[in-house]
């Protein structure tokens, strides 16, 4: 597999899907950083300014909305993409993070790996 030369942050503390999401990405040539909670996933979104950010709601230290609203106060942040990954479909949620520029939000129980694959490709415009 060619590397595609884009990088990706999974934000996700669940060990397991992390690691699934993680390894896929891998896989299909990316570049993959990967945070156990918000606190890291902000660090390392700002130290390393990937190209997609693939990021939970519901985690210990700083929750997805407050770390998307942390990020979206940076120059490089404002403009970062984003993908909500969560088990919630509330809809308040959904509102806050496309209120804050998410590109897209999909709720685990629905969408498969292959999708999901498919839709960051489509989004950093790789094939």
């Amino acid at each position: 597999m060619a590397e595609i030369h884009k990088k990706i942050l999974v934000v996700e503390d669940e060990p397991a899907l992390r690691d699934t999401i993680k390894n896929r990405f891998v896989g299909e040539g990316f570049t993959v950083l990967a945070a156990n909670d918000g606190v890291e996933g902000l660090e390392m979104a700002l130290a390393e300014h990937p190209d997609l950010i693939l990021l939970d709601i519901i985690m210990p230290k700083m929750d997805g909305i407050t770390m998307l609203k942390k990020l979206r106060q940076d120059s490089w942040g404002k403009g970062a993409s984003i993908f909500m990954l969560t088990n919630l479909s509330d809809e308040k949620k959904v509102s806050d993070s496309m209120e804050e520029g998410v590109f897209d939000y999909l709720i685990k129980a629905d969408w498969m790996l292959d999708e999901l694959i498919f839709l960051v490709k489509k989004k950093l415009g790789v094939s």
